[in-house]
């Protein structure tokens, strides 16, 4: 699905695991051990279920009726995720891919294509999932994500993201903005020959990769620098005020600052203020009557910061759309 106008580059194999293995769903640690393993392919024709395929241990016992519960499924087959489709259906999906994608269509426009005809068939009954952790979250539009990125990311300027991990550089990606979309994805391997001399404390560390990340790929925009167990742990964390307070004692560094995202962790900040205040109301105010006053309050205190830019231009959070997909609960 990339396009010839992004180049693709940096990535050892051992690279591009540790980055993969940021973005892996994974429940809390008291039940990661135990938790269920590998996910179901299913194929029915409407009627009855034809194929069962379980990613780790190979076929199952087709034959239920269709449509089955698809978490009771889950739960007689030790699976942690399910996807269903109807006979036929990925051949409708090539070809309204095939309808939809012109020659040139950026890597954004291609994305953004499959994701509406996957919402399409999801609507269609010809595909299911189990769990569907994005249900209700609107695919945007093109013009809705460019706006995103015009906030987080301007024309010429890259995004970087350095994870550390035991006082060395565990992995990283660079993002380069050229005209509506990313002409450039890199890894961490064209920038460690530039790192030089590296202290072990990648609060100190992290300087070393921006001054490289600059000097291969052009101007940073933003830069988000952190450990890596502490990246994992803020990912599905849900309390308010947990990046705002990670970025204040400095277990998240992010330099430059845009504006977009300085607005985002005051955002932060005055939730935590917020939140506590409509957990006590009901108890003092049983009538109700000052909710909507401290509610008002909220709002005016988000809209002088500037609140939900981002969040406004792709239509949901997209913070919260990270912790539904990661946090598993199975």
């Amino acid at each position: 699905m990339l396009t010839n106008d992004v180049r693709f580059e940096g990535f050892t194999s051992r690279d591009w695991e540790r980055f993969l293995a940021l973005w892996k769903p994974r429940a809390a640690p008291t039940q990661e051990a135990a938790r269920r393993r590998g996910g179901l392919l299913v194929v029915h024709d409407g009627a009855i279920v034809r194929k069962v395929v379980h990613s780790e241990r190979g076929r199952r016992v087709p034959g239920q009726r269709w449509p089955t519960d698809l978490a009771a499924l889950a739960e007689a087959e030790r699976a942690s995720w399910v996807f269903a489709a109807k006979e036929g259906a990925l051949e409708a999906f090539m070809d309204r891919w095939a309808e939809r994608t012109r020659r040139g269509d950026d890597l954004t426009a291609q994305l953004l294509t499959f994701a509406r005809i996957g919402e399409e068939l999801l609507a269609e009954e010809r595909i299911a999932l189990w769990p569907h952790r994005l249900a209700g979250v609107r695919v945007p539009t093109e013009a809705m994500v460019h706006k995103a990125l015009d906030l987080l990311c301007p024309d010429g300027k890259c995004l970087l993201l350095g994870v550390f991990h035991e006082g060395d550089l565990d992995t990283s990606i660079v993002l380069r903005r050229r005209g509506r979309s990313f002409d450039l994805i890199a890894g961490p391997d064209e920038l460690r020959p530039l790192l030089g001399h590296m202290s072990g404390d990648w609060r100190r560390d992290y300087r070393h990769l921006a001054r490289a990340s600059e000097l291969r790929y052009g101007a940073l925009h933003l830069g988000v620098f952190v450990d890596r167990d502490v990246f994992l742990t803020l990912q599905t964390d849900a309390s308010p005020g947990a990046w705002a307070r990670a970025v204040a004692v400095r277990d998240v560094i992010v330099t430059p600052l845009p504006p977009a995202v300085a607005l985002g962790l005051l955002a932060d900040v005055a939730r935590v203020l917020f939140e506590p205040a409509s957990r006590v109301l009901p108890k003092v105010d049983p009538t109700g009557l000052s909710a909507p006053a401290v509610r008002g309050i909220g709002a005016a205190v988000g809209k002088m910061l500037g609140v939900g830019k981002v969040e406004g231009g792709l239509g949901f959070d997209p913070l919260e759309a990270l912790r539904l997909l990661l946090r598993r609960n199975d």
